[in-house]
C-alpha cells in the first residue's frame, strides 16, 4: 500500500524548547515547549506541553497550554488544557474541566463583516463530561 505525504507524524519530546515558527505537512505530536506560530495537518498537544503562538490545523486535540490564537476544522479541548486567546472552529469538543479565556467564533464568522448574515449551517458545539 502505497503511503500519502499526510500519513507520517512527527514527534517532538518533552525534552525539546523550539524558538521558531512549524511548518509540517505532516501530522505533529507535542510534547515540548514551542515559541512560534505552528500550522499542520494534524496537531496532537500533550499535557505537559506549553505553545506561545498561534496554532492553525485541519484537526487539532489540546492538552496542555496554549496562549495563542487557535484555528482548526476540527478542535477537542481536553480537561487539561489551559488557553489564552481566541478558538475559531468548525466543529469543537471541550471536556469539563477546560479552561479558556478568550472568544469563541466559528470559522465562517471569521471571515464575515459585522452586519451580515449567518449561513444556514450552523456551528456544531459538543460538550464532553
Amino acid at each position: 500500500m502505497a503511503s500519502k505525504s499526510n500519513s507520517t507524524f512527527s514527534v517532538l519530546g518533552s525534552d525539546l524548547t523550539i524558538t521558531g515558527d512549524i511548518e509540517a505537512s505532516a501530522d505533529l505530536h507535542i510534547d515540548g515547549s514551542i515559541e512560534g506560530d505552528i500550522a499542520c495537518s494534524s496537531l496532537v498537544q500533550g499535557e505537559e506541553s506549553r505553545v506561545k503562538g498561534a496554532i492553525k490545523a485541519e484537526t487539532a486535540r489540546l492538552a496542555g497550554t496554549v496562549d495563542g490564537s487557535i484555528t482548526a476544522r476540527e478542535l477537542v479541548i481536553l480537561k487539561t488544557a489551559r488557553i489564552t486567546g481566541d478558538v475559531f472552529y468548525d466543529a469543537l469538543t471541550i471536556e469539563q474541566g477546560a479552561q479558556v479565556e478568550g472568544r469563541f467564533a466559528h470559522r465562517d464568522a471569521k471571515a464575515k463583516a459585522p452586519g451580515l448574515t449567518q449561513s444556514a449551517t450552523k456551528p456544531e458545539l459538543a460538550v464532553a463530561g
